[in-house]
């Protein structure tokens, strides 16, 4: 059983490394494509956040709701999403109001995260995968050296050389991977951030309102 294994294996092996070449190939099309997909939407959902908190306190602090979710509604930014949801329950609580911040930050981060599981596991496996094409262009170039043929060196170091191609490969493809997916997680983090800060000012006027609004009825 343990013998038909191996052979198995060593036939497999046999059929050379070409396909983990193309596989890694496949892997950094898809990676540059989400790299691209990703950079697009946070450039088109940008925006100045401290002016916009800025403008958002200064609304607040006069008590202009509507002028504050009409600001906020001016901005395509994630931040500006997570807090107009906020906005737009302010007459329900501070409660209700905290409970919207952390539903729409929660959504915001999955819509943000979209597809940098990919980066990151391409970014964590892809070494191995060149490893695999490694390990197969060594039982290659042993089994050239079984052939005890005249020209065998040449064909060693042709399947060493394959060999090391895939090392390289599969590290050229991991890099760039985990280069874009801690950069992407921090623009994230970032924004999450600033939206948390504005739904903090959202929330502490609301409070306040009600605070008063209580002190006024007594």
């Amino acid at each position: 059983m343990d013998i038909d294994i191996q052979e198995r294996l060593t036939a497999f092996a046999m059929l050379g490394a070409g396909w983990v070449m193309w596989l890694l190939v496949a892997l950094s099309i898809v990676t540059v494509a989400i790299a691209i997909e990703r950079a697009y939407v946070f450039f088109a959902r940008r925006d100045d956040s401290r002016t916009l908190r800025e403008d958002l306190q200064r609304l607040l602090g006069k008590g202009d709701v509507a002028g504050a979710q009409a600001r906020i509604s001016q901005s395509k930014s994630f931040e500006a999403e997570v807090v107009g949801a906020a906005l737009s329950i302010a007459d329900q609580g501070a409660h209700a109001v905290e409970q919207r911040l952390e539903g729409e930050k929660v959504l915001a981060r999955a819509s943000m995260e979209r597809n940098l599981a990919f980066l990151g596991t391409v970014g964590n496996n892809a070494p191995f995968v060149g490893l695999l094409g490694t390990v197969i262009g060594i039982i290659r170039a042993f089994a050239a050296l079984d052939q005890n043929d005249l020209d065998a060196t040449g064909a060693v170091m042709a399947e060493v050389g394959e060999a090391l191609v895939a090392t390289a490969i599969g590290l050229l493809v991991a890099l760039p991977a985990v280069v874009f997916y801690n950069y992407y997680q921090r623009v994230i983090r970032g924004r999450l951030v600033w939206a948390d800060a504005m739904g903090r000012d959202v929330v502490g006027f609301v409070g306040a309102d009600k605070v008063s609004d209580g002190k006024e009825k007594g």
